[in-house]
């Protein structure tokens, strides 16, 4: 059998570096992320992202999994103390999870991580809905950032464009 004809050519490889690209504010004060793919057609956003220590995300469900790999720190949910994240811990959620990711206030440095999303989180303020962040939303808070601030888009990856470059 020979081997096929690429479906998908490429003239380069679809490749981005976190070391040449700029935070953004995250979904919480406290938290910066960097945008490596952001697919809102099939729900799937990656992310790499750091968080300053005493810095909590707003509880939320998850309606698909998630892969959080960490490089830096340490952090856990609250309400899962006892299972501490920290630099080398691999983490898998399941669909249908809901947790506040927080990162204590003694701990020495920020924590940051690599995380691979599927579909959405739900957002609480407590037990009120506060919002929805899937990879649109992403994707327009992103948009709307370096827009506002007069500055280029940073190179993620998108299905549909390849890859944003600045």
């Amino acid at each position: 059998m020979s081997i096929p004809d690429s479906l998908t050519h490429q003239d380069r490889l679809l490749t981005v570096n976190i070391h040449e690209m700029t935070y953004v504010p995250g979904a919480a004060p406290g938290s910066e992320i960097i945008p490596l793919f952001l697919d809102r057609e099939n729900g799937i956003w990656v992310l790499y992202g750091k968080f300053q220590p005493g810095s909590t995300l707003p509880k939320h469900f998850h309606t698909g999994t998630v892969h959080f790999f960490t490089t830096k720190g340490e952090w856990n949910y609250v309400e899962y103390p006892d299972d501490p994240q920290t630099e080398g811990s691999y983490l898998y959620e399941p669909a249908g999870s809901i947790h506040s990711f927080s990162v204590p206030a003694h701990a020495k440095e920020a924590a940051e991580g690599f995380m691979v999303v599927y579909g959405a989180n739900i957002n609480f303020d407590g037990d009120t809905f506060l919002n929805i962040r899937d990879a649109g939303a992403i994707e327009d808070g992103i948009l709307g950032y370096f827009k506002s601030k007069g500055l280029p888009v940073p190179p993620y990856i998108s299905p549909k464009a390849a890859a944003h470059k600045a």
